[in-house]
This record gives C-alpha cells, sequence and structure tokens, in this order.
C-alpha cells in the first residue's frame, strides 16, 4: 500500500499573510483581565514523567504521526476501533462553544464535556486525563483575546506542550495557541476578518480526508479572527496543512451561488489536489500578473504529536464541510487508539477498553450529558498526592450548562400550589367589536390602564405574530413582583437583589434573594402543578402566569462578571396574571380565560367579562382619540430628545469598538446609547396607543407598573426567545436594519441593498451562530437547526434583517433555565458574549435598565415568549426614555453607524413629538 506522505521539508510556502517583516509586529501580551480578577494556580508535577509510563512510553510515539497509521498494516490480530469518542471540550469563554459541543455530540456519539480554561488546576487535568483515562481527545474552542495573554487562554498551553499523546484540535484561538505555544509569533491580520467567508485550499491529510480544495471548490468556510499566526516564524515541529485560496472574502449569499455540496468528493478529484500541493519549489503557489498572492494559514498540525488546528471555524452555519471535519478528527482519534492498542498494553488502555464494554452507563456525566467512566481507576499520584476526579465529573452535567444552575425537582420546603384554569371561547367575536385596540380599551384602560399588560401583536403580516394577550389587577392569585439588585451586584460573583411582593389587597411583603430573580422564578414555576387537560383545545401557549419584563442589569445572572452601572428602573417587574383576555387574529376569536387555585367552581369574572365583550359590539366603531398630525422628526433632537452622548462621542466609541475587534477583544460590540425627555403629566396609555397606530409590530407590548411610576411602550420586531408546549425553542434575531424608501422603486432598491450588504450579512451570521450557541446549551443534540437565514422583513419605518434559529429543548431543562443560557439576547450583546458585555459596559456610559432587556410572560406549565426591548419608549417618574444602538464589526463606518442608530429612534421619538 503506497502513501505520499507531507513533512514541513516537502512544503514550498506561499506569500503567507503574517510573514515577519518590519511591519509585522508580534502582538504584545496585553493583560486584559476579566472583572474579578484571574487567579491561576501552577502545578509542577515532580512525578509527572513517571505517571506519563502509565499510558504511553515515548520510544513508542510514531516519527511522523500522519504516515503512522497509513503504513504497512502490522501483523497482529486486528482490533476494532472505538464506538464513541469522549472529548473534553476546552471553553475559552466563547460563544461558539455549544455549536462544537452540539457538533460532537452527534458526531462522537456521546456529548462531550464542557470545562472552562481556568476551571481546573493541571493536576486536575491530569486526573481526568491520565489517571482517569475519562478522556480520547481534546478540543480547544475559539475564544476572545491572544493565546499571548495567559488569562485569555487558561489551562490551554500547558495542554497542548504536555499532553502530546493525546489527540486535539483547537479551533481558532486554540489553532493560534497551538502555534504560540511551540514558538510560532501572533500578528495582526491585515484586516479583521468576522462572519466573512474564504475558500480554503488543503494538502490532503487525514483532517481534510473527503473534503474538497482550493478555487471554486465548495469549501468555503467562515472566519472570525482579527490575529494569525506568523507562517515565517512557523517552528519545524509545525506543518502547515491549510491556507487561504485568495486574498478575497466573500458574504454568505455570495456562496449560494454555488451548487449545492455533494454528499461525497470523488478520490481522484481529492488525490490531484493532494499531489498539486506537493509540485516541486511549490509552483502550485505560483504569481498571478507577476505578483505572489497573500494567503494567511488556516490549518496546521504538529509533524510528530496528533495536534491540529484551525483558523476558520468548522461549526459555523455557513461554513461547508465543517461537520466532515470533525468526524475527521473523530477518525484520526480512532486511528490514534486502534495503532497505540497494536504497538502497547497500558493501565490507560486497559481502562480504556473495559469502559467500551459499558455503553449505557450514564454515572459519570449525570443524567443531561451521558459520558463512559472507566471501570477501574490507576493509582496516580501528583506531587506525592492521590488524586480523583469523580466529584468533578459527578457534577459534569451542571458545567456542561455553563453557569446555570438547574432546580429540577421541588425543593421540600417549597409549598406547591394545584392550579385548575377555566376558559371560553367567543368566536370571531374580536372583528365585530372593533378589535384589540377596542377590546383592551373598554376592558382595561380606564384610569390611564393602571396595573395593566397587552402582548400586542399589532402586526401580524405574513404569520408573523398571531396572539395578543391582555389582562389587569384582579383576581385571588394575582400579584406583583417587583425586584432591584443589591449595591453588591455591581461586583464579580454577586447578584442578589431585593423582592418586593404584593398582592390584589394591596399587601406587601419584602425579602432578600440571595440567588437572584431568576432562580426564584424558576422555583415559582415549578412549585405550580397543574393538569393539561385543562388547556387542551387552547391554540396558545400562555394560560395564566409571570408576565412583565427582565431588565438587562440581570445579565449578571446569566454569567456576566458584573455591571458598571445601576438602573434607575427596577430590574424586573412581573405580574402574576390569573384573569386574562386572548385574541387570535388570524381567526377573531376571543378566548377568556381565569386561573384558580384548587378546585373551585367561581366563574364570576368569566361572566363578567363575556358580557362586557358582547355588550361592546354596539361601540366597534367609535373613534377612540382624534387623528394628530405634525411635521415628522428625522432624529430624537428635533423630537426635544437630549441624548446621553454627542454625535462625536459616539463615533467615537464606535473608534474604539473597533479597536478592540481589531485585537482580537471581539468579533462584534453592539453599541448603545439613551435619549431622554421630560414630558410630565402626559397619559402613557394614550401614547402607547399612538405609537402602535405608527408603528405597528408583532412583538409590541403595553405594561404600567402604577405603583413604580414605569410604563413601557414597546413596538419592538424582534423575537428573543419562546418555547411552545412542545418543548420546541425558537429565536429569531434582527441584525441589519436600512430605512424605507419613500417610492416603491427606492423601498425595493435599499430592501436588496441590505439583502446584499456584506457588513449586514456578516453581523447577521455572527449573532446566528451565538444563539445557535446559547440553545445549544440546553436543546437536544442535533435538533439545533436555522430553517430561516437573512431574510428581510418590513416594517413601517424599515427593512430588516431576521433569522430564525430553532431546537427541541431537553426534558430536564426548566424555561428558565433556557433564558438563563441565553440572555441578553445575543442581539444586543455581540459575540463573544461575556467579553462584549465587560467592554460595553467600560464604553457606554449608563444603564441601559429595560432597554435590551426582555418582555413577555411565562405560563404557569412552563411555556415562555419574549421580546428584545427595542424601539420602545420607557415613561419613569415624568420622562421618557429611548435606548438605540447598533452592531459594530470590522467592515463598520463610525459615521454611518451614528446615521443608523439615530433611524432606529425615529418611530417611538415621533410618536412621542406627535402626541
Amino acid at each position: 500500500m503506497g502513501f505520499t506522505l507531507c513533512s514541513s521539508s516537502e512544503l514550498s510556502y506561499p506569500s503567507l499573510e503574517g510573514l515577519r517583516n518590519a511591519k509585522a509586529n508580534p502582538v504584545a501580551s496585553k493583560s486584559f483581565t476579566r472583572a474579578g480578577g484571574y487567579i491561576k494556580k501552577h502545578y509542577f508535577l515532580s512525578s509527572y514523567s513517571d505517571a506519563r509510563k502509565l499510558v504511553i512510553s515515548s520510544h513508542l510515539v510514531p516519527g511522523h504521526l500522519e504516515g503512522s497509521f497509513m503504513g504497512k498494516k502490522q501483523q497482529v490480530e486486528p482490533r476494532k476501533k472505538l464506538e464513541f469518542v469522549r472529548t473534553l471540550l476546552i471553553d475559552n469563554y466563547d460563544s461558539y462553544t455549544y455549536n462544537i459541543y452540539q457538533e460532537l455530540s452527534v458526531i462522537n456519539g456521546v456529548p462531550p464535556v464542557v470545562v472552562r480554561n481556568d476551571e481546573l488546576t493541571w493536576k486536575d487535568i491530569c486526573c481526568l486525563l491520565y489517571a482517569d483515562g475519562a478522556f480520547d481527545n481534546i478540543v480547544i474552542s475559539p475564544g476572545p483575546g491572544s493565546p499571548t495573554c495567559p488569562a485569555d487562554i487558561g489551562v490551554c498551553r500547558q495542554l497542548l506542550l504536555e499532553c502530546w499523546d493525546i489527540p486535539i484540535l483547537g479551533v481558532c484561538l486554540g489553532h493560534q495557541a497551538l502555534g504560540y505555544a511551540h514558538g510560532a509569533q501572533i500578528v495582526h491580520a491585515s484586516e479583521p476578518i468576522h462572519g466573512r467567508l474564504s475558500e480554503i485550499e488543503h494538502n490532503g491529510c487525514n483532517l481534510f480526508a473527503n473534503i474538497p480544495s482550493g478555487r471554486n471548490s465548495r469549501f468555503k468556510v467562515v472566519r472570525y479572527h482579527s490575529l494569525v499566526i506568523d507562517a515565517e516564524s512557523l517552528p519545524k515541529e509545525l506543518i502547515p496543512i491549510a491556507w487561504t485560496a485568495s486574498d478575497d472574502t466573500l458574504s454568505f449569499l455570495e456562496t449560494q451561488k454555488f451548487d449545492a455540496i455533494p454528499d461525497a468528493y470523488e478520490s481522484e478529484r481529492q488525490k490531484a489536489n493532494f499531489d498539486s500541493f506537493s509540485a516541486k519549489n511549490g509552483s502550485y503557489w505560483g504569481h498571478v500578473n507577476g505578483t505572489k498572492s497573500r494567503k494567511v494559514v488556516m490549518g496546521i498540525r504538529h509533524a510528530t504529536w496528533p495536534h491540529y488546528g484551525v483558523q476558520f471555524h468548522p461549526e459555523s452555519v455557513a461554513t461547508t464541510y465543517g461537520r466532515q471535519i470533525f468526524k475527521n478528527f473523530r477518525e484520526i482519534t480512532k486511528d490514534y487508539w486502534l495503532q497505540m492498542s497494536l504497538s502497547f498494553s497500558s493501565d490507560r488502555n486497559i481502562h480504556y477498553t473495559a469502559s467500551m464494554q459499558v455503553p449505557h452507563a450514564t454515572g459519570l456525566f449525570g443524567a443531561v450529558h451521558t459520558g463512559r467512566q472507566s471501570v477501574k481507576k490507576a493509582d496516580f499520584r501528583v506531587n506525592g498526592e492521590a488524586c480523583s476526579s469523580g466529584q468533578f465529573m459527578r457534577g459534569a452535567n451542571q458545567r456542561n450548562l455553563g453557569f446555570l444552575d438547574m432546580v429540577n425537582i421541588l425543593p421540600p420546603s417549597l409549598g406547591a400550589k394545584f392550579l385548575r384554569l377555566k376558559w371560553r371561547k367567543l368566536g370571531h367575536l374580536a372583528s365585530e367589536v372593533g378589535g384589540a385596540r377596542n377590546i383592551f380599551t373598554e376592558l382595561f384602560g380606564k384610569n390611564k390602564a393602571e396595573n395593566t399588560f397587552w402582548l400586542d401583536s399589532s402586526s401580524t403580516e405574513k404569520g408573523r405574530a398571531r396572539f395578543s394577550f391582555m389582562g389587569g389587577k384582579g383576581g385571588d392569585l394575582w400579584r406583583q413582583l417587583t425586584f432591584r439588585l443589591s449595591e453588591e451586584s455591581d461586583t464579580a460573583g454577586e447578584h442578589g437583589g431585593h423582592l418586593l411582593i404584593e398582592d390584589t389587597k394591596g399587601f406587601a411583603c419584602s425579602k432578600i434573594l440571595e440567588e437572584g430573580f431568576f432562580e426564584y422564578l424558576n422555583k415559582e414555576l415549578l412549585s405550580l402543578c397543574h393538569e393539561e387537560k385543562d388547556y387542551e383545545g387552547l391554540p396558545f401557549d400562555f394560560y395564566g402566569g409571570f408576565i412583565g419584563y427582565i431588565g438587562y442589569n440581570l445579565k449578571v445572572e446569566c454569567g456576566a462578571a458584573s455591571n458598571a452601572h445601576k438602573s434607575t428602573t427596577p430590574d424586573a417587574c412581573f405580574f402574576f396574571a390569573d384573569n386574562l383576555v386572548v385574541i387570535d387574529h388570524h381567526t377573531n376569536d376571543v378566548y377568556v380565560l381565569s386561573l384558580q387555585e384548587g378546585n373551585t367552581t367561581k366563574t364570576q369574572w368569566l361572566d363578567d367579562t363575556e358580557k362586557k365583550l358582547v355588550s361592546l359590539k354596539g361601540s366597534a366603531t367609535r373613534q377612540l382619540h382624534e387623528r394628530i398630525s405634525k411635521p415628522v422628526a428625522n432624529t430624537p433632537h428635533e423630537a426635544g430628545f437630549l441624548s446621553e452622548k454627542s454625535q462625536k462621542q459616539y463615533v467615537s466609541d464606535v473608534e474604539k469598538c473597533l479597536e478592540y475587534i481589531k485585537d482580537g477583544e471581539s468579533y462584534e460590540l453592539c453599541l448603545t446609547t439613551q435619549f431622554r425627555k421630560f414630558i410630565g403629566e402626559v397619559d402613557p396609555f394614550r401614547l402607547y396607543l399612538h405609537l402602535r397606530e405608527k408603528n405597528p409590530a408583532p412583538y409590541a407590548s403595553w405594561l404600567n407598573f402604577s405603583k413604580e411610576n414605569l410604563c413601557i411602550c414597546s413596538s419592538s420586531p424582534e423575537r428573543f426567545l419562546r418555547l411552545d408546549r412542545n418543548g420546541l425553542l425558537e429565536a429569531k434575531p434582527i441584525k441589519g436594519t436600512i430605512a424605507r424608501g419613500t417610492t416603491p422603486e427606492e423601498d425595493e432598491r435599499l430592501k436588496l441593498q441590505l439583502q446584499y450588504s456584506e457588513k449586514d450579512q456578516a453581523e447577521n451570521l455572527m449573532i446566528v451562530d451565538l444563539l445557535r450557541n446559547d440553545l445549544g446549551r440546553v436543546c437536544e443534540p442535533g435538533t439545533v437547526h436555522v430553517p430561516h437565514l437573512m431574510e428581510v422583513e418590513s416594517y413601517a419605518t424599515v427593512h430588516t434583517m431576521v433569522s430564525t434559529i430553532q431546537g427541541k429543548k431537553q426534558s430536564n431543562v426548566s424555561a428558565v433555565d433556557c433564558v438563563k443560557a441565553a440572555f441578553p439576547g445575543g442581539s444586543m450583546t455581540g459575540a463573544p458574549k461575556l467579553r462584549s458585555m465587560e467592554l460595553l459596559d467600560s464604553i457606554e456610559s449608563c444603564s441601559r435598565g429595560i432597554y435590551s432587556g426582555s418582555i413577555g410572560f411565562f405560563s404557569y406549565n412552563q411555556t415562555f415568549d419574549l421580546n428584545i426591548v427595542i424601539r420602545t419608549v420607557v415613561i419613569h417618574e415624568n420622562e421618557a426614555t429611548i435606548g438605540a444602538g447598533g452592531a459594530i464589526v470590522a467592515l463598520s463606518d463610525p459615521e454611518k453607524e451614528y446615521e443608523e442608530m439615530v433611524l432606529k429612534t425615529r418611530a417611538p421619538a415621533n410618536a412621542v413629538m406627535e402626541f
């Protein structure tokens, strides 16, 4: 059997971007320390070399990894390859790690275990890898920052230098870390590339088996990076295996002109591609018009160790053949351990083989993320101390959900409530009584609509939304929850606060929530028992429960390090709604629902509400207000609003964002600001009616918390997250906005301009991958998908680019767990989310408050639907506030970013001015 092996001496390098020269300086080891500090313990293992003998002797390491598995077949009894592969996935605090997790769960046959790069000591790592033999390979995730900064890569450098006998794949930052660990320099790319695609050439090595190569080959990858490995600084032990095929990058839609990816690629084509890279003196690289093509290293491997790196993101939704790369790494891992089992016998392999005989064991990783536990543990010592990873592995299910502390069993101390639902359907009534507006005004609009809610699908075009939910104070179960984070929540690791609870009779009590609001809400929902038959036949998913908003600062309960600015409004406010009216805008049916505790026959509220609705028929055409016609303001300043920052300051902030992106600290930063106007004693409800008429939206809402002197008038077009009764989780992020045209021709031109904008596609793709990651943390492996990518939707004043991400929720995570995994919405933070929020806190000058948070419901049966708070007027203590912003990416123009931000304020600012 003949094979052509590729070694460093056989490659003739192209003019690779990142070559050392007078202008290509290594990236400085900047100290970007996360809030709360970075503490790292180093363990020097005096007995480590002895421990390694438990696994493999150095003289048995093959001289050249790629060729070692492809030589002559050894004359021994063939052993069966592993049936599945156990991966340790190191998370570098990235927002795409769980996309890798989802891929590996499907490909490996068992979910990986996710560990953050500073979560374990080196001693812990050794226990897992060598004493327990718990993993077959390691994948190092992407992440913000640079491998030159120890805080950015944590334990990864030591893994790459010490674990030479375990297959490792590094992605993006992990790829750079592989280069840096062996002496390569990390430099700035000629330009940051985020959310854009490149065609890739490769040398046909095992990692790229069955993948085409070169221009027009259908192998196109998504890139998120500002830094690159200096190709000329690569040491002899690192071999480049892939590079960009040209200087050009592509937008996602540009790649769609090619045919679909073939199921298999002809082996002859593969061989031709491979041979072309072995041409004498690297003539394949050639010249274009006498000029060397500058190509970026996109993949490397170690010459003798099973270590690989790819600069691009194989896990992105827009990367072709991404899954094949992970499959190839799985096969590399299987071949490696098969080769080792043919060469020697060791405790690690004995334990490993034994564990393979228990394919259904679940004790290692708990109920959520199953794994395979060794039957026998080695007597492994570090510095003379015995070590065990049992406690860590038993908690791996929580670690795989990152910061989530799931509460899936009702605590004994928490009393359960048994709720019963009664409801009536009034067929086709909505159109007969003047629609949703008339119904709300007559039933709940008196006294300035105090203590009322209205989740208002005022725009139902193209099936964007179907139901509206409305109600007010009343009922035995009604209560209001008002939560404020404590002062200590401004510091890392603290997120407790004060909760005020008021019932329908005005009785109030307060309590301190040490574990935070989400934990409290989770326990409350888990304490509510019900019978599914009560809501059989209802076509919607909210039957009563909590309805209100989550403020942006609750990010500290979802993994963010701290809050730099304190909100003047409560950080969360909810009603527990036990009586509500629901309108089906497709059928014009009206539903009246009443939720009660225990078995009761009371129907008074249902009877009274039905009578009021029927009596509205005669007043269906009554005008509710005078139409107002005033000049339209083009900016919030023309509408009398004062901005937190001047145009000059905002542009300067955009430039700061671009610097962070250039240095690799973020891929995308969603910068925002606030506009304020004193409006005095106006009627906020009439203002909302005017806003919904001028700017109807599918996820609009009205909330009035009168005790807090707080009203929210939202015309949001964006869904954050929804969970239906079938366990389907859905996000619909918006990224990319442009103004409507004044003529049909101009409008269509602007719509197409948005659709094919490379910048807006990059913005959208980055957030789609982020939301896939967030859903991937709580969804069943293999179920996260994108049914709609980068579709343009049109509203009263703007066109927007919208994508839809869906997944099937795991059965043992709660509704609140799902929200915590994704909050705040990625479209309002950027990616990677945690680092981006830290940077934005340092740039923005005030709290976002309710803006950038979410409004919606949590039903008592564990469904929910939440919007993103944008295009919203918040009225608090007689002051109207409008938040606005935009995603800053490498392609952003600071002046245009300011113009887009102002555009987003136009509808709500005009509504205030006109009213």
